[in-house]
C-alpha cells in the first residue's frame, strides 16, 4: 500500500496533543509522524518530545519564532518523505485511531485523490452543504502540492487550505468527504478567552481572504462540491 506521511503542526496545544498523538503515533497506515512545533511557548515541544521518545517513525521539528501553520506545514512536508500526506491539526478532541484510518481510505483505495474530513462540530453551513472547505485533515499526494510548493513561504499565516484548494481544483481532483463523528476542534475563544479568540478568528480569515479573494471563495466550494465522489 502507498506509505503516508502525517504531519501535525501545532502551537500551543500542550492541553491537547497527547490525545491527538495517541491517535497516530504507531499507527498501522502511517509511515512517519511529523510534528512541527511551531514557536510554542506553553511547553508543547518538550511534551511532545517526552511522549514520542520511544515512538517509532515518530519525530519533532521545533521553529522559532513562530510562523504560522503555512510556514509551519511547509517545513513538515519538505521533511515528508512518502508520496501521500495526511495533514492533521494538533487541537483535535475525541479523534480515534478509526478516524486516520477512515481519513486514508478513499485515497489508499483509489476513489479519490484527496479526502477532507468533515467533524462533528464543523460550521452548521458545512454541514448543510457536505463539504467543510478549510479543514486541517487532509490526505493527498505530496504531487498535488508540486506545482505550488514554492508559494508556501510567501502565504498568509492561514492561507494553506485555500491555496491548497486551488491547486487541487487546478488539477482535477476528486473529492471525498469523510465525516468525522466525535471529532471537535476547540473554538478559539475556549482555547485563548473570548476577546483574543474574536481577534484569532477574524485575523484567520483575512489570511484566507488576502489567499484567495471571497468572490472567489464562494466558487471554490461550488467546484469543490461538485468534485466530491461520495
Amino acid at each position: 500500500m502507498t506509505a503516508i506521511s502525517c504531519i501535525i503542526p501545532v502551537h500551543n496545544e500542550a492541553p491537547r496533543i497527547a490525545a491527538v498523538l495517541a491517535a497516530v503515533a504507531g499507527h498501522p497506515d502511517l509511515e512517519e509522524v511529523i510534528v512541527v512545533d511551531d514557536g510554542s511557548t506553553d511547553g508543547t515541544g518538550d511534551l511532545v518530545a517526552e511522549l514520542i521518545a520511544s515512538a517509532a517513525n515518530t519525530r519533532l521539528i521545533r521553529l522559532h519564532p513562530n510562523r504560522g501553520k503555512t510556514g509551519a506545514l511547509s517545513v513538515g512536508i519538505s521533511e515528508a518523505s512518502a508520496p501521500l500526506l495526511m495533514l492533521i491539526d494538533g487541537d483535535l478532541l475525541g479523534l480515534t485511531a478509526d478516524h486516520v484510518a477512515a481519513l486514508a481510505a478513499p485515497v489508499r483505495a483509489g476513489l479519490a485523490e484527496m479526502s477532507i474530513s468533515l467533524r462533528d462540530n464543523a460550521p452548521r453551513p458545512w454541514h448543510w452543504i457536505g463539504l467543510d472547505y478549510i479543514s486541517g485533515e487532509r490526505v493527498l499526494p505530496r504531487a498535488v502540492l508540486q506545482e505550488g510548493i514554492a508559494a508556501l513561504d510567501a502565504l498568509p499565516r492561514f492561507g494553506f487550505e485555500v491555496h491548497l484548494n486551488s491547486l487541487a481544483l487546478r488539477q482535477g481532483v476528486r473529492i471525498s468527504v469523510v465525516r468525522w463523528r466525535g471529532v471537535r476542534s476547540p473554538l478559539k475563544g475556549a482555547k485563548m478567552g473570548r476577546w483574543r479568540g474574536i481577534k484569532a478568528d477574524l485575523r484567520m480569515m483575512g489570511d484566507i481572504f488576502r489567499t484567495v479573494p471571497p468572490h472567489r471563495i464562494v466558487a471554490q466550494i461550488a467546484r469543490m462540491r461538485a468534485r466530491r465522489v461520495h
